[in-house]
């Protein structure tokens, strides 16, 4: 599940849910309901996060192992 991806990469870089909640223009609770897997990512936050942490949405979804993104378009 993508909520354990995102969760570990945000505490590799020591960043709080507020600041992710903050980055992504939501409130740390709706992002706290991601990490937690509480609630489904949206595409549009999933796309956020894979720019931010520089991978690609399918290294978030446990797609693929893979954690540098291919050449972005």
């Amino acid at each position: 599940m993508e909520y354990r991806r995102i969760k570990a990469l945000r505490e590799d870089r020591d960043w709080t849910q507020q600041k992710l909640a903050d980055l992504l223009h939501i409130s740390r609770s709706a992002y706290a309901s991601y990490e937690n897997g509480l609630s489904d990512v949206p595409i549009a936050v999933l796309t956020q996060l894979s720019y931010i942490y520089e991978t690609s949405v399918d290294y978030l979804l446990e797609m693929t192992n893979e954690i540098i993104p291919h050449e972005r378009k």
